[in-house]
């Protein structure tokens, strides 16, 4: 490893000799007497993670001969994710605490995981992005069953691992008919060797890597694993699946799309815009018939995943800036959605039943407020944030001769309206039914208010994002 390369890795490298440190710490220590020392001390070194990556000099600098890519896109995505998880942790510590599940593992497997992440977001070559991935996921396996003593949770980790492993396998097999056709691992080389049209055997793999990396963003049809699993998991742990692993998935797909297979859009474009519209079709009816609210937020990410998948598939610089747009504004409801979850209580137990949401306004008429304003982003109500993000990726579809694709766009997003304002409905107007607890204080219920107010003042210029991201998708899109 040369000064170059260690210099380039070395927010990769900090959080690992951290995360090494503070297993260390915690073992020789009182292991769960500094579960919440730790989790906060995670959540710092996140964001010092990200600002020594947002401070860095614009350009694109590699390391270890391209296996490593530092460039403005991947630095887009990075301080996406620290950010998510930092808030995540800090969020979550309340509810962990009262539910005796601090576990001083807890925020160091997401320090892991989130390590993974970055290596994904920033992978040039086949096995970057593999070892990455498989960070990322066997860290994840484990959080999921994090409740060892709840049957669900279990189940959810089990479930969680074996698709998991199955889209791995996919997507190495994919990896391995790619370097076996293309003969080099490097995504520069494949985009040379396809520059001119794509051997039989790169396409296949191609096909194998798209549908592995479809179960990391939960896309249809391999989306089977999210509704149980954002059920089963504890609540701050699926607020963890629901934020920064999609981000890093997303990211992860315009990556290899744009980086390896650039050259061959037109073969993939309409295989990603065919898996988005059976994602918006499926989050948006399946939503429907939910009764809790978690598995909601499951279909309802399914859903988001496929108009993400929109400015993916539209092939542009344009349309890449507008994946990079919805994720953003995506992470940011699904962190307030999530935080009000976490206060959903009666008689000091977690309640998750969408129905005993009636008459919440009730109880709580600020936090109802903010949630109303998350429940019309994330329908796509204008004014809302939620808005500007589907018009991006509409209009980027549109600008790609892809008419069709947005009109199911927005089809998609009336019928998901629904089940979003369904939520609103119970708040204000439904039936009388024994109220849930006004839970004050705690981090969870700043952050609600906090996000709901974003939802609604993002609306004069997104907060500098869309320009952040046109830069990044530059540097992705050449």
């Amino acid at each position: 490893m040369t000064s170059a390369d260690f210099s380039i890795v070395l927010p990769e490298f900090l959080l690992a000799v951290y995360s090494l440190a503070a297993l260390l710490f915690a073992v020789y220590t009182g292991k769960d007497k500094v579960a919440g020392l730790i989790t906060w001390t995670t959540a710092g070194a996140f964001v010092v993670a990200a600002v020594i990556l947002a401070s860095r000099s614009a350009g694109a600098h590699a390391a270890f001969n391209g296996m490593f890519i530092d460039d403005a896109f991947a630095r887009f995505a990075k301080v996406g994710i620290l950010l998510a998880g930092a808030a995540v942790l800090v969020m979550s510590q309340d509810y962990m605490k009262k539910h005796d599940m601090l576990k001083f593992e807890y925020p160091i497997i997401v320090s892991l995981s989130t390590i993974g992440m970055m290596v994904m977001v920033s992978a040039g070559d086949l096995m970057a992005l593999y070892m990455g991935l498989e960070l990322m996921s066997l860290a994840l396996y484990v959080i999921a069953s994090f409740r060892r003593d709840s049957v669900r949770s279990s189940e959810a980790g089990l479930k969680y691992f074996v698709l998991g492993s199955l889209s791995s396998g996919l997507l190495l097999y994919g990896a391995s008919l790619t370097y076996g056709f293309a003969g080099t691992t490097n995504f520069a080389g494949i985009l040379s060797v396809v520059h001119d049209g794509a051997p039989l055997g790169v396409l296949f793999g191609l096909v194998f890597m798209i549908t592995g990396m479809a179960f990391k963003v939960s896309a249809v049809p391999f989306h089977m694993w999210t509704p149980d699993v954002y059920e089963g998991a504890p609540t701050p742990v699926t607020a963890f699946f629901a934020t920064a692993p999609k981000l890093a998935a997303m990211a992860l797909f315009a990556r290899v799309l744009h980086d390896a297979f650039g050259g061959i859009s037109s073969d993939w474009s309409q295989i990603v815009a065919l898996i988005a519209v059976a994602s918006m079709f499926l989050g948006a009816i399946a939503g429907i018939g939910q009764t809790n609210i978690k598995r909601l937020m499951a279909y309802s990410s399914i859903s988001h995943m496929g108009f993400a998948l929109i400015g993916v598939a539209s092939g542009s610089v344009g349309g890449v800036q507008a994946a990079l747009i919805y994720m953003a504004i995506y992470v940011v409801m699904n962190i307030g959605t999530f935080a009000f979850i976490m206060t959903m209580e009666r008689d000091g137990k977690p309640v998750t039943e969408i129905k005993a949401l009636n008459r919440y306004w009730q109880v709580n008429p600020t936090k109802a407020l903010a949630v109303l304003f998350l429940m019309f982003s994330m329908a796509g109500v204008p004014p809302m944030v939620g808005f500007f993000g589907k018009l991006a990726v509409l209009q980027a579809a549109v600008e790609a001769n892809m008419t069709w694709l947005a009109t199911a766009g927005v089809i998609a997003s009336v019928i998901g309206a629904f089940y979003y304002l369904r939520v609103v409905y119970y708040m204000f107007f439904g039936s009388e039914v024994e109220p849930l607890d006004n839970t004050k204080g705690g981090i969870a219920n700043v952050v609600v208010l906090v996000v709901g107010l974003v939802m609604l003042v993002g609306i004069v210029n997104l907060f500098g994002v869309d320009t952040m991201a046109m830069t990044a998708a530059e540097a992705l899109v050449r």
